[in-house]
C-alpha cells in the first residue's frame, strides 16, 4: 500500500483530522522516513503541518527537550503525532511527553514509539478507509459483549492462568476517538482495552511472544502476581529476568497491573516492534505500570511494560457470576 495513503487514512479515520487544523509532528531523526508520508498525507487533508525534528543519540532521554517546549509556548495545536524510537529505557520520557500533549482535552494525539515505514506499506497501518471502518465495527461489537463484565479469567497453552477484576472499569478502543474518555491513541491501532482494578490480578502469567521495549522473546517468562502486584519472575533466560525486573522496579507502582487488552488488527504482524505485534488479531497483552490516562485508571507509575501472550482463552464473568467464553485458543467466538 502507498505509505502516504495509509497515513492519510489513519489521520482522517482515527484522529478525525479536518481541513485547516494545526498538526505538529515530533519526529526522531532516525524516523524521518516515516515522517514524509505523514506530512504528505496531512497536507493532502489540508492540515497546517509543522515538523519538529528531535535529535537522538546514544544518550537515553529523560527530560523534555527545549524544541518541544517551544512548540507549547508558541501555538495551539489540534493534533500531535509522535514518530519516536521505541527503546524501553525512554518510556518515562515518552510518558512525560504524552502528558504535556494531552493537557488540553480538545487536542488529539497519535503516539507511535517504534513505528516503521513498512507498517504503513505492509503491516498494521496499511489500511484503507474501508479497513478502518470494519475494524471499528469489530471493536464496537466486542465492547458491547464486554459491557457487563465484572471479572476476566485468562489461560493459554504456555501455562497462563490469571484472573482480574474489571468491575466499574469501561473498555475502550484505540481504533477511534472517544471524546468523553480518551483523545489519544497509540498507532498503529487495533486494541480493545481496559484498566483493571489495580489490586485484583491473581495467578501466573506466562509471556511467550514479546515484551514491550524488549521485542520478541525466544524463552518464555513467568510472572506470579498476588493482589495486583508482580511478586516473582521466572525464566530460563537470566538476562530476560534482569530486564523485566528492572522495569518492574522503576518505581513503587511499576509492578502493579495497569492494562489488559485484546488485539484485533487483522493486518498486524509478529515483528520486532512491539507497537505492531501487540495488535495481532486473537492475542491479548497485560501491562504492569501506568494507566492514569485510561478510564478509571489509578496507577501513576513512570513506567509501562506490556507482555504479549499467544493463543489465549478469555472468559468473562458478569455481575451475576455467569461465564462467557469470548476468546478460545486465540479465536473470537462471537463476532
Amino acid at each position: 500500500m502507498d505509505a502516504s495513503e495509509a497515513a492519510r487514512s489513519a489521520l482522517e479515520c482515527v484522529l478525525e483530522a479536518k481541513k485547516g487544523e494545526n498538526l505538529v509532528i515530533f519526529c526522531d531523526y532516525e524516523k524521518m522516513g516515516v515522517c514524509e508520508p505523514f506530512s504528505t498525507g496531512a497536507l493532502e487533508l489540508g492540515l497546517k503541518t509543522r515538523l519538529v525534528p528531535l535529535r537522538t543519540g546514544i544518550t537515553i532521554r529523560k527530560e523534555i527537550p527545549p524544541e518541544v517546549r517551544d512548540v507549547f509556548a508558541k501555538q495551539r495545536t489540534d493534533i500531535f503525532v509522535n514518530l519516536l524510537r521505541g527503546n524501553r529505557e525512554e518510556t518515562p520520557f515518552r510518558i512525560k511527553l504524552t502528558e504535556m500533549e494531552t493537557t488540553n482535552p480538545k487536542t488529539r494525539l497519535a503516539h507511535c514509539p517504534g513505528i516503521t515505514l513498512d507498517m504503513l506499506t505492509e503491516g498494521a497501518l496499511s489500511m484503507t478507509t474501508k479497513d478502518h471502518r470494519q475494524m471499528q465495527g469489530f471493536a464496537n461489537n466486542l465492547m458491547t459483549q464486554l459491557k457487563y463484565a465484572a471479572r476476566l479469567e485468562i489461560t493459554n497453552p504456555a501455562g497462563t492462568k490469571i484472573s482480574m477484576s474489571v468491575a466499574g472499569r469501561p473498555f475502550f478502543t484505540d481504533t477511534q476517538l472517544d471524546w468523553n474518555r480518551l483523545s489519544w491513541i497509540n498507532m498503529p491501532t487495533g486494541e480493545v482495552t481496559v484498566a483493571p482494578i489495580e489490586n485484583s490480578l491473581q495467578g501466573k502469567l506466562v509471556c511467550d511472544m514479546a515484551i514491550g521495549g524488549i521485542g520478541p522473546i525466544k524463552t518464555a517468562i513467568q510472572i506470579t502476581a498476588e493482589n495486583g502486584k508482580a511478586q516473582k519472575t521466572e525464566s530460563k533466560d537470566n538476562r530476560l529476568i534482569e530486564m523485566v525486573e528492572n522495569s518492574l522496579k522503576t518505581d513503587e507502582h511499576a509492578s502493579i497491573i495497569g492494562e489488559f487488552a485484546f488485539g484485533i488488527n487483522p493486518k498486524a504482524r509478529f515483528v520486532e516492534e512491539f507497537l505492531e505485534a501487540e495488535k495481532i488479531l486473537g492475542t491479548v497483552h497485560i501491562a504492569f505500570g501506568n494507566n492514569s490516562d485510561m478510564p478509571g485508571g489509578q496507577n501513576p507509575s513512570r513506567n509501562h511494560m506490556d507482555l504479549l501472550i499467544s493463543k489465549p482463552t478469555v472468559t468473562i464473568i458478569n455481575k451475576e457470576n455467569f461465564p462467557l467464553d469470548l476468546l478460545m485458543d486465540g479465536t473470537f467466538q462471537r463476532q
